[in-house]
């Protein structure tokens, strides 16, 4: 493994960390705003103000609309996805514990990168769902398991 591949996944690891810390902080903060919509919202305009600033601040070049009309459908999803990750992350994770709701999040997380290895799909190279991969996968999914039976 190259040490570039290793500083990626110790990087992954790290955020893999915040995850659960993202779901309490929006958790608390929709009980502070009264409804969930808001803590998501909050979320989601702090997350787009920094992002709007690191543009600025790295001079990044405006896309090309012809290019951007060219996407495929399903590249436009992704604000979608996170508002329902960050939604659902503050609605479920305080029910049923940090551990509990990463845990699933992550059993569905590795069944579904396996299946969009396996065929290539949404813009990822093929990388074949061999034994090996799917007795990590099948450990995941026991992990979880032990976690769920509290």
């Amino acid at each position: 493994m190259s040490l570039l591949l290793v500083a990626f996944v110790i990087i992954a690891v790290i955020l893999g960390f915040l995850v659960p810390v993202q779901a309490g902080a929006n958790a608390t903060l929709a009980q502070y705003y009264g409804h969930p919509l808001y803590a998501a919202l909050t979320n989601t305009l702090v997350a787009s103000a920094l992002l709007f600033i690191s543009v600025c601040v790295l001079r990044a070049p405006l896309p090309a609309i012809g290019s951007l009309s060219s996407a495929p459908w399903w590249s436009w999803c992704g604000g979608f996805i996170g508002a329902s990750l960050v939604l659902s992350a503050i609605l479920i994770a305080p029910r049923i514990g940090a551990a509990s709701y990463v845990s699933a999040m992550i059993v569905g997380t590795m069944v579904a990168s396996l299946v969009i290895d396996h065929f290539g799909a949404v813009g990822f190279k093929e990388y074949p769902a061999d034994g090996w991969r799917i007795f990590g996968a099948s450990l995941v999914v026991i992990g979880m398991l032990i976690i769920q039976n509290r």
